[in-house]
């Protein structure tokens, strides 16, 4: 089994591979936190940090798969994360609807036997990856952004038993990911969850040409699109025409019947929306499964 420990800090065509992958593989992915570990205790703020987006959110990678094309779809399957013993929390000037008069705070947070140890409270850890994603065929993205490849969708859903899809945009894909959290609430209010280093364990697979515009997430119940803009209403554009499209194409439906079933039975939710932040503002829509509509995207068929 790979363990991928380099890491970088921007998605590109232009990284160099740290390992190639069979569709199938295991591998596991070492991360260091959304900080590079450098927040050593509370003494250490952000005020002294230097935390550019381009020396933040690191992710371990990336992997080159091979017989990965331009039209194809990177399947991963996340079969686990371990977190380490203890995560951060911090606070900027920047981040989040209250960051006015907001003071600069670091908070470290012990994770003991699956539970977070927060002030007298204790509470049950859900760790998720927030930097998941494939390279662009255009021009560099920063880990700690969001495009239609992936990136920083902080979406807390992505957890082990989870399974994503991504778009192909270049050869070998180059699959990268960090920025774990313990746990985190919808829309990371503050600009950060318990950050911590992991160790995220997954199995990677190849759909062949297969159109697909951003980021698929299957849960045990719901299909979920994935998008970003800088503005809310243009997010959920994206989300909702990307799967309005997948229904079409599972249902057989017209474009109308399509969006009503939209309207009555599928839900809209917020991964990140910590503006002013300069991170683009990225949500979720999810179509319920139900055994009257087929698979949106169906993996037995189509590996």
């Amino acid at each position: 089994m790979q363990v991928i420990t380099d890491q970088v800090y921007r998605f590109s065509k232009d990284n160099a591979a740290c390992a190639t992958a069979e569709p199938g593989e295991v591998l596991v992915f070492k991360t260091l936190d959304c900080f590079s570990n450098r927040i050593t205790d509370e003494t250490v703020t952000m005020a002294s940090l230097d935390y550019g987006y381009d020396v933040a959110n690191p992710a371990a990678g990336p992997v080159f798969v091979n017989g990965a094309k331009p039209g194809d779809v990177l399947v991963v399957d996340i079969l686990s994360i371990d977190v380490a013993d203890e995560g951060t929390i911090a606070t900027d000037d920047h981040c989040g609807p209250l960051f006015e008069g907001m003071p600069y705070a670091t908070k470290k947070v012990r994770i003991e036997e699956g539970f977070a140890v927060f002030n007298d409270l204790r509470f049950p850890i859900d760790p998720m990856i927030g930097v998941i994603g494939t390279a662009p065929s255009g021009d560099d993205v920063i880990d700690g952004y969001i495009g239609s490849h992936g990136g920083n969708m902080d979406n807390k859903l992505i957890t082990a038993g989870a399974r994503l899809f991504f778009p192909v945009r270049v050869e070998g894909a180059l699959l990268q990911m960090g920025d774990v959290h313990a746990a985190m609430g919808d829309s990371e209010i503050c600009g950060t969850g318990i950050e911590i280093p992991a160790s995220i364990t997954v199995r990677i697979a190849l759909i062949k040409d297969f159109e697909l515009n951003w980021p698929v997430l299957e849960t045990k119940d719901k299909w979920y699109v994935n998008a970003c803009a800088p503005e809310y209403h243009e997010a959920c554009r994206n989300a909702a025409r990307e799967l309005h499209r997948l229904l079409m194409r599972a249902t057989g439906w017209s474009a109308p019947d399509t969006y009503m079933y939209m309207s009555v039975q599928c839900d809209l939710e917020i991964n990140q929306g910590c503006k002013p932040c300069a991170v683009e503002m990225s949500l979720r829509f999810g179509a319920p499964k139900h055994p009257g509509i087929k698979p949106l995207i169906d993996i037995d068929k189509l590996l």
